[in-house]
Parts: C-alpha cells; structure tokens; sequence
C-alpha cells in the first residue's frame, strides 16, 4: 500500500471547444492513458477542492507555468480555453490504464501572472444558474435592426456634425433640426468609425444637443451618422417603427399594478388585452 502511494499523482485532460484534448500532470515523466499524452513540463499543481452539498457550485483552481507549447497567451487572450471541459484523474503512473477519474469540471476563468496561469475551475452544476431560454418579460429582448427585429436601419438613419461641445459627453449638433425630441435617445452615432450610445437627444437653447455615454472628445465639424432608439416597449415599436409583428416581448403580460389591483366602480373587465 505504501508503495503505491509513492506512485499516485494527479492528471488533467483539457478539452476544448473545438474538441481538442490537452494532458497535463504534475508528475516528472509523460506517460498515455485513454487516448491522451499527458506532458509533465508544465508544473501544474491543484489547489484544494471545495465539495458541497445539494445544487451549490464546487470550485477549485489548477495552477501551472506557461512553458507548454501546447498553452500559449494569445490562445488564453482569445478565450480559446474559457469553458472548456477538465477531467482531473487520480492515476498510478506505473500502470496509468487503470487512472480513476476523481472530477469532471469546466474552466470559469482564466487569470495570469508573472508568467503563470492560474484557471477557476467549475463543477458541471454551474450550469444550472443559466438560463436556458427566454426571459418572460412585457419589453422587447431583441436589438433594434437585427435579424430577430427585422427593421431596416437605413430608413431610420440621420447625418449631422458636431457643432460644438456644451460639457463634458454633451454636443450641439448640426443637421437634426426636424426630428421630435428623444427620437434618437438610445441610438447610436458613428464618428471617425466609433460607435457611441446616446443616452439623451433634445432641443436646448444653444439648438440640439445630443449626449452620448462614452466621454469622448468629438471635435467641432466632425461628421457623424446617427439611428433611432429604441426603448424597447411595446408602444414604441408599434407607433416608432411600425413593427408590432416582430416584437420579441410580451406586452400582454400582467404587471404587479395589476396582480394586486382590486375590483373598483368603473373598472373594465371584459377579459381584453392588458397592452401598454
């Protein structure tokens, strides 16, 4: 018995999104087991493993050196190993075919330093906290003009330039004159090939003013292209866009007002659609 736990080490087969299989072990010698070339020069090492009860999430971390040629940072960078599948095996490298697997988890995330990888490994149970369809909701979960929406951008498309700066996120601008306040709160302007989100769309006393959330410094008689907003309701994709038949919310869901509401003197209850 003492022998054998001389021999026992720990062993990790990555499997990516892709399907490719990566071994590593914190033993000093490569062996093979199930298909898989487990490689020792990339000192991993696990922390200890936390087990819960019922539905709760176990963790646990595997630390290692990036002297893999198989781990390279831009791989990291480019998410190439987020979620992907950990097998940790128990195996005795002297007769590694009869290796146990202790654990099957999936890398949460990935965090280096000083030329190390340190990846947070999750149990399959996180699965269960994502969602796995639609939310149940009266606003629309679709993004204005793509394929679940349907409307067409350029008919609701404006050019203008930027006039002047007022404060810091805030322009007057040139060309929007004919357009009702709000039209384009919640839209997007394009300049110089950046997008930005405008949080605010009116008229003020030194003309149109648009806001955007990103502090960026616009210059004056910079051209831009901006689109419409969209807030997400019900009304304003029936009134604004005129596209009731691609709204990808639930505007005849009851709201609290009504589920606590009570029977008055002139309520009307004939069983119609609750629309917003």
């Amino acid at each position: 018995m003492s022998d054998m736990a001389t021999t026992l080490c720990l062993c990790w087969r990555v499997t990516k999104r892709d399907g490719t299989a990566l071994g590593f072990t914190d033993h000093d010698r490569m062996f093979v087991f199930g298909g898989t070339s487990f490689e020792p020069q990339s000192g991993f090492s696990q922390s200890e493993a936390q087990s819960s009860l019922g539905l709760a999430v176990d963790t646990a971390e595997i630390e290692g050196a990036l002297s893999s040629v198989r781990l390279s940072e831009a791989e990291i960078d480019a998410g190439s190993f987020d979620g992907a599948k950990v097998e940790t095996f128990r195996a005795d490298w002297t007769a590694p075919e009869g290796a146990q697997l202790i654990r099957v988890s999936a890398i949460g995330k990935i965090t280096r330093r000083d030329g190390a990888l340190v990846a947070e490994l999750e149990s399959l149970a996180r699965n269960l906290d994502r969602p796995a369809g639609r939310y149940l909701r009266r606003s629309c979960d679709a993004e204005l003009g793509d394929a679940r929406c349907g409307v067409a951008l350029a008919g609701f498309e404006a050019a203008g330039t930027i006039v002047s700066r007022q404060r810091t996120g805030t322009y007057v601008v040139a060309g929007l004159d004919t357009y009702a306040d709000g039209w384009f709160g919640g839209g997007t302007l394009t300049v110089d090939g950046r997008a930005c989100r405008v949080n605010a769309h009116r008229w003020g006393t030194e003309g149109v003013l648009i806001g955007i959330e990103e502090a960026a410094d616009l210059a004056s008689g910079a051209a831009f292209t901006i689109t419409a907003g969209c807030d997400k309701a019900f009304s304003t994709c029936r009134d604004k866009f005129a596209n009731v038949l691609n709204f990808r919310g639930f505007p005849h869901l009851p709201g609290n007002d009504v589920a606590y509401g009570y029977v008055s003197e002139g309520g009307i209850f004939d069983g119609g659609a609750i629309v917003p």
